[in-house]
């Protein structure tokens, strides 16, 4: 059966790979109504406003990669003063080409801008973390996110992946991704060698835990909203996966739910924003945060992001350190590997700021029971 879309335009006929009995709902088709679909509407307990600017400390990692001892010492103390808090921080001087950064963003406009037959073409299928998802409507039915995405999970080639769904004369647009997402691995090691240090666990620990990690690349499309008062770009969730790398443009939208209120990430240009993920907190047994975020919309202007999920390898066992656990010796999470908690979130939990919790408890029940 075809799929419905809500939107200006019916589309019929849709491919065996667009998703059964669902209505599809096209933001970017919508972002010229005087209203929004009901779909759309968050509880307002859900869009309170930000309230204030978040002290998120900006990390040089300009010592890091060149080795200076001085530079990294102050930049260790500040990263973990911020993610005992909040687990949110720029970083700057990362060693990332500008030319990558800026033409991942202007390929992932282009993409967001094409017809609506071409982007169905590579629709996310059933099962598939890869592929276009329209506010992921394939998977909810209401509380949905105004926003499109784009993404691609690391195990083959970005390139032969945009080629073989949309036409070779795609490729180009999958190796700028795929170059862009090479980069971001690269500078996610030199990240996890400061999480070392700063946790006294060796510069080179989670360095080698993540050397053979994989990634989700994730393209954001926010579309001007005729009612943002009512929904959520993306609501409210901590990530869970290790660790993300954001880049975001000039548009602010990004916003961390810390002290009690939400507040605001304010954009600096040539930097990235990282956080700690679910994963990566349990691998510290709670000791670096993983804070609840979500990304807004407003009435004037569409917003670009990239997001870069960096993930342990499929069968890696996660557990934090032993120099990690406390005096008492308490481990506050059951051994897990990735494969787990993705198929949780997939199958049984939707990501929201309890995601780790209900996984933890579930992972309990099931222990308990085998053990019956």
């Amino acid at each position: 059966m075809a799929t419905s879309i809500l939107s200006s335009t019916n589309i019929q006929n849709i491919s065996e790979n667009a998703l059964d009995d669902n209505t599809m709902f096209i933001p970017t088709m919508l972002a010229n109504k005087p209203t929004i679909p009901k779909q759309f509407f968050w509880p307002k307990s859900d869009t309170a406003p930000a309230t204030g600017i978040l002290d998120a400390p900006i990390i040089d990692l300009q010592g890091i990669l060149t080795g200076d001892a001085s530079s990294i010492e102050k930049q260790v103390d500040a990263l973990r003063v911020t993610c005992k808090t909040h687990g949110f921080f720029l970083v700057v001087n990362h060693g990332i080409d500008t030319n990558i950064l800026n033409e991942t963003l202007d390929h992932a406009a282009e993409f967001f801008t094409m017809p609506l037959e071409t982007k169905l073409n590579i629709v996310q299928k059933k099962g598939s973390m890869s592929g276009y998802s329209g506010a992921h409507s394939e998977r909810f039915s209401d509380k949905l996110p105004w926003k499109e995405c784009l993404s691609f999970k690391s195990g083959g080639s970005i390139e032969e992946f945009m080629g073989s769904s949309l036409g070779k004369e795609f490729e180009p647009m999958g190796l700028v991704y795929q170059k862009y997402s090479e980069a971001m691995k690269k500078l996610t090691l030199s990240i996890m060698q400061l999480l070392g240090l700063s946790l006294d666990v060796g510069k080179d620990y989670y360095r080698e835990f993540f050397q053979d990690c994989g990634y989700i690349m994730r393209c954001n499309y926010y579309p001007r909203c005729p009612e943002p008062e009512l929904t959520q770009g993306t609501g409210a969730h901590s990530d869970t996966v290790a660790l993300t790398i954001l880049q975001q443009e000039e548009v602010e939208g990004l916003e961390v739910f810390t002290g009690g209120a939400w507040q605001s990430i304010l954009p600096v240009p040539g930097s990235l924003v990282v956080n700690i993920g679910d994963t990566f907190m349990a691998m510290t047994n709670d000791i670096y945060k993983s804070c609840v975020h979500r990304a807004v919309v407003n009435r004037h202007s569409s917003r670009r992001s990239i997001a870069f999920f960096v993930i342990p390898r499929d069968n890696k066992v996660i557990r934090a350190h032993d120099s990690l656990i406390g005096p008492n010796g308490k481990r506050l999470y059951p051994d897990f590997t990735w494969s787990e908690l993705e198929e949780f979130t997939q199958k049984y939990h939707r990501v929201d700021e309890n995601t780790l919790k209900c996984f933890a408890q579930r992972l309990r029940l099931l222990g308990s029971s085998s053990s019956e």
